[in-house]
């Protein structure tokens, strides 16, 4: 009789047998094929990698001046598996002035996977960065005595000026995200974190390069691996040319001391940012060496907020700069004429809703309107376009989906596109909006503040600058941008593009001419002291506490150089800081100085400080 026992017992040890195979090889398969872990300590063993990082791209103004260089610093490198035992750790921490807990911390952090993704026993770490000439004399006269240990040349971010902070930007070491979003960073390399340096970080950050170096058992240098012949040196980062003049940048980062808002000036004819200032500031030296994280950390704990880029981030009511937007809206819709007039009894006041005014001259058309900045003139403008043009629009929504169209094609509601991280895109309201507000039940006089850049219109400095560009213009404008130029490569064409607003041409003159109107005997007169042709309009936006002053404008009249934008948070009217502002911008940057009565004037703007309080902002 066949015994089933001894045949299933024999297919067991078989299968078992089998199974052990099996198992063997993928384990070798995994440890040869899939892991390096093996090629890792070959490698190190028999060659030194090291890395020669590039000089970073250097900035400089419109007119050539040096505004971001390089400095040399030395970092700190460390091989873990050639440290082992032999590491004299006190003597160590003496000659790098750091205590042993320091050492224990960083070591910590170097083998934290979750911290630091790239770690491996295997190749050179980042221990400490950024040491200065002096420390790194003192360690390389000693480094001999530390196996394992290496320095690494790099270099740190130099300012020439104390200004443009946000702009600018600044540089610090990689974050895991930022290597795990791009596989050219290291732990322990350094990237643009905000402004220019953010934004233009490909052009700026150059190439790597490297020497691979061949040691003995010992582990000593014996020389280049085959000569050299791996080796690659590393490229230099493009330097840029800003758009920005640096005497404009000083003086409006001084005009705007001890007060919050922006000032952001363009060049029309090309959307060029030729200062853009936001307050209040820091200086982009603070964001530089081993004090960058303690820095940052105590800025970012300011309650005015100095690390917010205003002029970019800030959503402000434009105010009566706004006004310009609707007079071009409506007599292109044919709403009005030029000659159309308007009452205003010291505001709008209509079945029962009023809407101040100042005194003025009354009934008026555009150009006196925009001179004297009569809020009645666009309230009633606003009501007959969205309550009495039926036959046109047929519906109150499509009337206000109009009007939504003329703004989003003057650069409001969206990000305009200007080459910095950060920015926002305002509000510019739609009928949907109005319709889950309301439910449905609305109409012009429901909405007619924002007839007047109240309400729920919002916009940021920089559109306020690109409106008074577009006007310039004649109904065009560039995307703001503040590279001028990237050395080697031509700029991208989303800045050299013109984007047509829905206004007519004919449009923009009469409101060129409400402008200059109002430059010379409206709100804005302070400018006729000038002898260049400038254009202005005032807005005094409304606000919870005092009112914020603003001011937009631009210069000359007929061959506008200039287009300026002001915001001054709780500066009152805007003939109190806008006005003055603007004018001294302007003329700094036509006549390259102010004269001797302007200088006097910036003086005293420059002493003034707005009381702000003690709130959180």
């Amino acid at each position: 009789m066949k015994s089933y026992d001894l045949t299933y017992r024999r297919y067991v040890i078989g299968g078992v047998a089998i199974l052990i195979v099996v198992v063997y090889i993928i384990r070798l398969f995994m440890l040869q094929i899939t892991s390096d872990d093996y090629k890792k300590s070959a490698d190190s063993n028999a060659f030194l990698k090291k890395i020669e990082y590039p000089s970073r791209g250097n900035m400089l103004d419109r007119k050539g001046k040096l505004l971001v260089f390089n400095q040399p610093s030395y970092d700190i490198m460390v091989v873990m598996n050639e440290m082992r035992d032999r590491l004299d750790t006190l003597e160590f921490c003496q000659t790098l002035g750091i205590t042993r807990d320091d050492f224990d911390r960083r070591m910590a952090t170097m083998k934290d996977r979750n911290r630091n993704p790239g770690y491996s026993r295997y190749t050179q770490q980042l221990f400490m960065s950024q040491l200065s000439d002096k420390d790194f004399s003192v360690f390389q006269e000693k480094m001999f005595r530390f196996p394992g240990f290496y320095v690494q040349k790099r270099s740190v971010r130099q300012y020439t000026y104390n200004m443009a902070a946000h702009l600018l930007g600044d540089v610090a070491e990689v974050s895991p995200a930022d290597i795990e979003a791009d596989d050219y960073y290291q732990p322990g390399d350094y990237i643009g974190k905000l402004g220019v340096e953010r934004r233009y970080e490909a052009q700026l950050r150059g190439e790597k390069g490297i020497q691979i170096l061949l040691r003995d058992a010992h582990g000593r240098v014996q020389g280049r691996y085959r000569n050299g012949a791996l080796d690659h040196r590393a490229k230099p980062g493009k330097n840029l040319t800003l758009g920005i003049d640096t005497d404009l940048q000083l003086l409006g980062e001084r005009l705007l001391e001890g007060k919050i808002g922006s000032i952001v000036a363009i060049e029309p004819s090309t959307g060029e940012v030729l200062c853009m200032v936001s307050s209040p500031s820091y200086d982009p030296r603070m964001m530089v060496g081993r004090q960058r994280s303690k820095n940052h950390r105590m800025l970012s704990q300011d309650v005015w907020k100095p690390l917010l880029n205003r002029s970019i981030m800030g959503q402000y009511p434009p105010g009566s700069t706004f006004k310009t937007t609707q007079g071009l809206t409506f007599l292109t819709e044919g709403v009005i004429t030029p000659t159309t007039q308007y009452p205003c009894s010291h505001g709008f006041v209509f079945r029962g809703l009023r809407v101040g005014c100042h005194g003025h001259g009354s009934p008026l058309p555009l150009v006196p309107a925009l001179s004297t900045s009569c809020n009645g003139y666009f309230c009633w403008g606003l009501y007959h376009m969205l309550n009495t043009n039926i036959s046109k629009y047929h519906t109150v929504q499509n009337a206000m989906n109009t009007w939504r169209d003329y703004m989003v094609s003057m650069g409001f509601g969206y990000q305009l596109g200007i080459d910095l991280p950060g920015e926002k895109r305002g509000m510019i309201p739609n009928a949907q909006f109005y319709d889950k507000a309301y439910k449905g039940s609305w109409n012009g006089l429901t909405v007619i503040s924002i007839a007047i850049g109240q309400g729920e219109v919002n916009a940021t400095p920089l559109q306020i600058a690109n409106l008074g560009a577009t006007i310039a213009n004649r109904g065009y404008y560039y995307v703001p941008h503040v590279v001028k130029k990237v050395e080697g490569e031509p700029l991208d064409t989303m800045f050299t593009r013109k984007h047509y607003t829905k206004a007519a041409r004919e449009a923009y003159d009469y409101v060129v001419q409400g402008m200059r109107a109002s430059a010379v005997g409206g709100t804005c007169h302070e400018l006729a002291k000038y002898d260049f042709m400038a254009c202005g309009k005032t807005g005094t936006a409304q606000n919870k506490g005092h009112d914020h002053s603003v001011f937009m404008g631009f210069a000359p009249m007929d061959e506008p150089k200039i287009a300026v934008a002001v915001y001054v948070e709780n500066g009152g009217w805007g003939a109190t800081y806008g006005v003055p502002i603007g004018g001294l911008i302007m003329e700094q940057y036509l006549k390259g100085k102010l004269s001797e009565a302007s200088e006097a004037r910036a003086k005293i703007i420059q002493e003034k400080r707005i009381n702000y309080g003690t709130g959180d902002r």
